[in-house]
């Protein structure tokens, strides 16, 4: 029989075992699996260094080149878009861009005559009837007229042809869209949550920059992508447009256009308004829309004809 003796030897042998494994152990390690375990980690240090100060190397070069973008505007811009008229219609996916795209148009001596910011709801699959209701009922005032609307069911195609119409000049021979009735249609959109104006619209214009970004990624991706597309459609066929977007590709309203045959003909895009340079791009391109009723694909993405428009002088 076992006794508590035989226990007591047992367990001192393990833990003394122990004890041994940890002194040969930790005598190896000190030897040349330490030196070379400490020199990896040196080297990875070294390596996490080196790899810091290229990216504040390249964040520097990129800073220098924004702010090269920003001198040469003041530059190259002044009298590009003397006394034009443009709005300015964003999504949110680029509305932190709109900011600086609304300088260069400035810049380049635009009347910016209003700045309306599409709510995510505008494109969101469920609004699809109540955007049909909506511009029924928006398009009530004398003189906005339904007549012209797309009659397919497609609640964000319909509702930005209203807003195109009322927005942008009208054809030569019809009536103009009066201020009240602007707003009235502008305050019943406003109103529903789909958009809002950040400030007074002051009167139709010529031509609108859509700021746009990357495409979106949820369940419904596809359909509001698409969307966006529709927004961008209606607004070319009341006037001239170009759309500052965010890459080329992944299916946002840039590579949507780029890969029309013809969309890519009427509507010009740029893939890096998000960027200081593309936002210059961007008033250069509208530049070109007004004066040589031309459109071209730019930026640093697939499918450009250049980084730059290449106006007369």
């Amino acid at each position: 029989m076992i006794n508590f003796r035989y226990h007591v030897v047992s367990l001192t042998a393990v833990f003394l075992a122990l004890a041994i494994g940890l002194v040969v152990g930790t005598a190896a390690l000190n030897g040349p699996v330490a030196d070379s375990l400490k020199e990896r980690v040196n080297g990875l240090s070294k390596d996490n260094q080196q790899m810091r100060q290229t990216v504040n190397s390249m964040q520097k070069q990129l800073n220098t080149e924004e702010d090269f973008a920003a001198e040469i505007a003041q530059v190259v811009l002044p009298g590009k878009l003397a006394s034009r008229r443009v709005v300015v219609v964003d999504l949110p996916s680029g509305r932190e861009h709109t900011e600086g795209v609304v300088k260069m148009l400035q810049t380049a001596g635009a009347n910016v005559v209003g700045q309306i910011d599409i709510q995510d709801k505008f494109i969101n699959p469920d609004s699809n009837n109540n955007l049909l209701e909506l511009a029924g009922t928006a398009a009530r005032p004398n003189s906005v007229s339904t007549a012209n609307l797309p009659g397919n069911g497609h609640g964000v195609e319909t509702s930005s042809a209203l807003l195109a119409s009322v927005l942008l000049d009208r054809p030569q021979g019809t009536p103009s869209v009066t201020d009240a009735d602007r707003r009235t249609v502008l305050q019943t959109y406003a109103s529903a949550g789909y958009l809002t104006a950040q400030d007074k619209v002051s009167g139709p214009a010529e031509a609108v920059v859509l700021v746009t970004g990357q495409p979106y990624v949820d369940k419904d991706s596809a359909k509001k992508d698409e969307s966006v597309v529709k927004i961008a459609e209606q607004f070319d066929q009341a006037g001239a447009i170009v759309v500052g977007g965010m890459g080329s590709a992944g299916g946002n309203v840039v590579a949507w256009v780029r890969g029309d045959p013809v969309l890519s003909q009427s509507i010009s895009t740029v893939d890096n308004a998000n960027t200081v340079q593309g936002q210059l791009v961007t008033a250069l391109a509208m530049a070109q829309q007004l004066t040589e009723k031309k459109a071209g694909q730019y930026g640093v993405g697939d499918n450009v004809a250049s980084l730059v428009p290449r106006l007369p002088q």
